[in-house]
């Protein structure tokens, strides 16, 4: 087992462009981080640092106390899964599982115990004789996945092994993931760009948004508690609504609530506005109705209010006809503010 910590981690190209800006990040052992973020956040780079592929420019790697910042991935007791497999074509399930340990000179009996438990773990058994053009993308990231397990690595890395799957198999995987990852207790660092895929993994998100770490905490943290408008936006499924204070004014009772200094945008999820009249102190809000999507047992609401759209989650299939006048309804603790120069939350204290 493993801890790892990142200290003031940087990484620039060609001396001028920063992919990763001076990140820390202590990963507690056994603990699983799932790194989140846009396509170029940094977040990949981030990994392959901790990896060995990539180069560090500056900052340590600290794996179990040691700073292996310029150790040879070989030497970082590491196993990563990459989102291609990365398979070798011509040998079977069992040689690609094999072939790390027999490089490593680990004896005959050990490997054959090794790759007996993975694929007892991952029941892959039936397939150790098979070549990977004969198994599907789900059967081959199992694969992937015994060949991390079999090196009994002290930390896992994951880059994106489900983007190549489809919807239902991911779901799938991700599931397995999980507890594969609360049966071995490894220590594992696991990038994804997709925040329900991280939001469901985690014991702990880290956001990154243009090489920076704009939020660390637990999901329900981050989704209860948004440090910044960048994660507010990009963790829920629908994003936040956000919400001018001018536009928030015409809201009856919202003048009437103490604002922190300098808010001039007001966030609100989609689940916390409702059409039906809570008990307790609510905002009211006058809009139109733009479009009903029903997905299932619940649909997306897409309301204009003053010129803006806010998309509420709402129970059902409610008969409401576009271009109806409604009434949306929050509590005053359903409302997160912030201000636009920052980014940040108002009623956080001013970071160091």
């Amino acid at each position: 087992m493993a801890t790892i910590n990142l200290v003031d981690l940087q990484k620039s190209y060609g001396g001028n462009v920063l992919a990763v800006k001076g990140v820390n990040l202590s990963v507690a052992d056994g603990e699983l981080i799932v790194l989140v973020g846009p396509s170029g956040c940094g977040k990949s780079t981030l990994l392959r640092m901790v990896a060995g592929l990539e180069s560090v420019t500056s900052g340590r790697i600290e794996i179990n106390g040691r700073d292996v910042a310029k150790a040879e991935p070989a030497e970082r007791d590491i196993a990563m899964v990459f989102q291609n497999y990365a398979l070798y074509p011509h040998m079977t399930v069992r040689g690609n599982l094999e072939y790390g340990l027999k490089n490593r000179g680990t004896p005959r009996a050990e490997i054959d115990r090794r790759v007996k438990e993975a694929a007892e773990i991952l029941e892959i058994g039936p397939m150790l004789d098979r070549k990977p053009r004969e198994l599907s993308g789900g059967q081959r990231q199992r694969v992937a996945m015994g060949r991390a397990i079999v090196r009994e690595p002290s930390a896992f890395l994951f880059d994106e092994p489900l983007s190549n799957l489809d919807a239902k198999l991911r779901v799938q995987m991700r599931v397995e993931i999980r507890k594969l990852q609360r049966r071995l207790k490894t220590t594992s660092l696991y990038v994804t760009h997709d925040q329900l895929e991280a939001m469901t993994l985690a014991d702990r998100l880290v956001v990154m948004n243009g090489g920076l770490v704009e939020q660390i905490g637990t999901p329900t943290e981050v989704y209860d508690r948004p440090a910044t408008l960048f994660v507010a936006s990009f963790i829920g499924s629908p994003p936040m609504n956000l919400i001018p204070v001018d536009v928030m004014a015409q809201a009856e009772g919202f003048s009437a609530l103490p604002l922190p200094p300098d808010t001039d945008i007001i966030g609100m999820r989609a689940d916390q506005l409702v059409i039906e009249p809570p008990q307790g102190e609510s905002i009211v809000l006058h809009g139109q109705v733009e479009l009903l999507e029903p997905i299932g047992s619940e649909s997306h609401l897409h309301v204009s209010l003053a010129g803006q759209t806010l998309v509420l989650r709402v129970p059902g299939r409610p008969d409401l006809a576009d271009g109806a006048t409604i009434k949306l309804y929050a509590p005053p603790s359903a409302m997160h503010p912030f201000n636009r120069a920052t980014g940040r939350r108002t009623d956080s204290p001013p970071q160091a």
